[in-house]
């Protein structure tokens, strides 16, 4: 979900080149972009990585802005990590989303990518 919430903020900025910083209590997405993970991996094509559907998104949309990720301990206290995650959480408990295609067909096996 972190992944997913960078993107539909990027996604949402109107115009392009703007200079954002993405705070976030995710190692996984922070040190993927800011370590260059995620480029080495869209060379691989996404083998046997989680969440292919939602970097390649990603991809699209990140070199439109100039972009910094900053990492933050989850459950710290921090005013704003803290609200994120009662949102998260709300949201979780929601009925009738509408499923995630992708983590679906992952989680079912479909692609061989990822297996929970």
């Amino acid at each position: 979900m972190e992944l997913l919430a960078v993107i539909v903020a990027l996604e949402a900025l109107k115009g392009e080149g703007q200079d954002v910083t993405v705070i976030s209590d995710s190692k996984y997405v922070v040190d993927s972009v800011e370590k260059g993970w995620v480029f080495g991996w869209e060379k691989k094509g996404f083998a046997k990585k989680a969440n292919p559907d939602l970097w390649k998104r990603f991809l699209v949309i990140y070199p439109k802005h100039k972009v910094k990720f900053q990492w933050i301990k989850g459950h710290a206290g921090h005013p704003l990590n803290e609200l994120c995650d009662r949102l998260a959480v709300a949201a979780r408990e929601q009925k009738g989303l509408p499923a995630d295609e992708g983590y679906e067909s992952q989680a079912s096996g479909d692609n061989g990518i990822f297996a929970p």
